[in-house]
């Protein structure tokens, strides 16, 4: 994909919050780290916020000035640009400019074959991975599932190995501990050629979770650490479960994550002024008390989060494309729909988990393919409508007159292939439907995924690269 290609706003922009809701959460979130602070489980991580001014108690609380954190905001980065493989340019990530991709490590897949939800392999990393490199509206990839047929101690290092090898889109990778972040970060400096190409033309970004917004665990903390002194942009995002993990209500439970994930842009700023960091770009997740199901789709925290970002020009990392539904069915294609339409509008930035189902449990093919199709329609309906003479055809309607017709006319032969054209939702009429077989949308996108599978091949990387990627899986870094 191209720059021209992107999802950017041209329209008056929609905010959840107003300008003064957006600083009265801002505030909030100052004084949670000033009153209350955040448990950090690194040594290092304490003692750069304590030689810039913090409180340290309790051996790792850590209360964080206000002016501390607004000085971290000033001057981190506001516009990240990840590349592509090759070096071009393909996500320049400021404004209100949209990007998606899939999500990381689900436990299950529904397999497109036989529609049975099973645990995932290594293989099924690689179909997804070539089936997101075929489709035109992912613009960056994710693992999307947990193989179960490697060691599990070693699934991220396999993980980013069939990404790199089956895609040259810009990819996100998640990792369990340090040690496959270190190695992840080696094996796309062998593509690059130097630690110094990579940090100059990141390809790739690492999605941090973080315990929740007040206690930060070890292993993100040296992620974050890591990841800030290599220069390479990274999403820092604490876990929120509203009604859980944080206060029931919108505003405290995204107060309180921002507060959070400001704790880390300070300990990143300190660590190497203008490393790239990006904040949550949605809300805290909301506990359902009657199934204790984390809901993925529920419309209370939507768009509360991408105001505060855009508020304080940070970039951010979004979610949608996702259900709460176990099928791929009709509530699967109404809260993909609604989602994508919804970050698309707020100007959510790098929007992931395209495809999810099953509050986060369970991904499909056919359901990423689904959703590439949604986004067609999506980035169709919000681009500017061309007025000119020639579109207006005030001439033609003149000609025509109240009793003529337009199918022969000169101008609708220029213009009809401008019209958006589905590839996946059927417009035949009911005859035409049942001649091609009657067919489900599912169906028809399991058939998209095969005709992919069967005649996409991404660009391959040289032997002694592969090679060199491959060390990495078989010895890992301890």
């Amino acid at each position: 994909m191209n720059p021209g290609q992107m999802l950017a706003q041209n329209y008056s922009p929609f905010n959840r919050l107003t300008e003064e809701q957006s600083t009265l959460m801002y505030q909030g979130s100052l004084k949670i780290l000033e009153r209350t602070g955040v448990r950090l489980f690194s040594t290092r991580a304490v003692d750069l916020l304590t030689s810039a001014g913090a409180q340290v108690s309790e051996g790792n609380r850590v209360r964080i000035p206000p002016k501390l954190a607004e000085w971290a905001v000033s001057t981190a980065p506001k516009q990240v640009t990840l590349y592509n493989r090759n070096g071009e340019p393909v996500m320049p990530v400021d404004g209100r400019r949209s990007f998606f991709g899939t999500g990381s490590d689900c436990l299950n897949i529904i397999d497109h074959r036989t529609w049975e939800r099973r645990k995932p392999l290594l293989q099924d990393v690689v179909e997804g991975t070539i089936v997101c490199d075929a489709l035109e509206n992912i613009d960056f990839v994710m693992s999307m599932f947990l193989p179960t047929d490697v060691d599990k101690e070693l699934a991220d290092r396999y993980q980013m190995e069939v990404m790199l090898n089956h895609t040259t889109k810009p990819i996100v990778f998640v990792t369990y501990e340090i040690s496959g972040c270190v190695d992840n970060i080696k094996m796309a400096e062998a593509i690059a050629g130097s630690a110094q190409a990579l940090r100059e033309k990141p390809f790739v970004a690492c999605y941090v979770n973080v315990t929740t917004a007040l206690r930060h665990n070890h292993d993100a903390l040296e992620k974050l650490l890591f990841l800030s002194e290599k220069g390479i942009p990274f999403f820092y995002i604490p876990g929120a479960m509203a009604g859980a993990a944080g206060p029931v209500t919108v505003a405290g439970s995204n107060a309180m994550r921002m507060a959070g994930s400001l704790a880390g842009l300070v300990i990143a700023q300190l660590n190497n002024q203008g490393a790239p960091v990006f904040i949550p770009g949605w809300g805290a997740l909301a506990l359902d008390m009657r199934t204790t199901v984390m809901s993925y789709t529920g419309p209370d925290h939507h768009g509360v989060t991408q105001s505060i970002a855009h508020h304080l020009g940070l970039p951010m990392f979004a979610k949608a494309g996702v259900s709460d539904a176990k099928l791929i069915d009709q509530q699967a294609g109404i809260e993909a729909a609604l989602t994508l339409l919804y970050d698309a509008v707020v100007g959510s930035q790098i929007v992931h988990d395209v495809g999810y189902l099953e509050s986060g449990m369970t991904s499909a093919l056919t359901q990423i393919v689904i959703c590439d199709e949604i986004l067609t329609w999506i980035k169709r309906a919000l681009k500017p409508v061309e007025i000119n003479d020639e579109t207006l055809a005030l001439d033609l309607i003149d000609e025509v007159g109240p009793d003529g017709q337009y199918l022969n006319t000169q101008h609708t032969l220029r213009h009809f292939r401008e019209q958006w054209h589905p590839q996946l939702f059927d417009r035949n009429n009911y005859q035409g439907w049942k001649k091609k077989g009657s067919k489900t949308l599912a169906q028809r996108a399991a058939e998209r995924v095969e005709e992919i599978l069967a005649s996409h091949k991404p660009e391959k990387l040289d032997q002694h690269v592969q090679e060199m990627i491959r060390s990495y899986v078989q010895s890992p870094t301890e």
